[in-house]
């Protein structure tokens, strides 16, 4: 079943899947991010051809953490985008949809102005996120109820 189109869309779109899938057994509430309600924040939605929401993604100016090593220069209009929430419902792993909704908010956030792209991604998508061109930044760190991460990056933004 290939993906038939992505689009940003408001929240409630894509929280239903957020909730599923990165929040498996856990209340609705710890699906909900304080970056849902602020205006500068978008969300993907990959759909397939019946119109269901299988992969997802939101993005949110924001600033990496120092040891990411990125520094605009002085003057520069430089803006950093973070991502979280981003998923794909376990019958489609690995048929593309976490990758279409990734490529689509790399797209919109190259639209918005951003010169970086990066996540606290899972220490287990470490190869996902090599394929999508980021790389690894730092030591691996511990986020609850999660488990471990990394920092991946990448400045390669889709331009259209």
């Amino acid at each position: 079943m290939p993906v038939s189109r992505t689009a940003v869309v408001p929240v409630d779109e894509i929280f239903a899947l957020r909730w599923a899938v990165l929040r498996t057994g856990l209340p609705r509430e710890t699906a909900v991010y304080p970056e849902d309600a602020r205006p500068d924040t978008f969300h993907i939605a990959a759909y397939d051809e019946t119109g269901a929401v299988l992969g997802c993604a939101t993005f949110f100016p924001d600033p990496p953490p120092d040891h990411v090593g990125w520094y605009p220069r002085p003057g520069e209009a430089a803006t950093a985008y973070r991502f979280r929430g981003m998923g794909s419902a376990p019958e489609v792993r690995g048929q593309g949809f976490g990758g279409a909704a990734l490529t689509a908010g790399l797209r919109e956030c190259a639209a918005r102005g951003a010169t970086l792209v990066w996540c606290h991604g899972r220490t287990s998508a470490t190869d996902f996120y090599r394929h999508m061109g980021f790389e690894r930044v730092g030591e691996e760190f511990e986020i609850q109820p999660s488990g471990p991460h990394y920092d991946f990056t990448t400045k390669h933004l889709l331009r259209d």
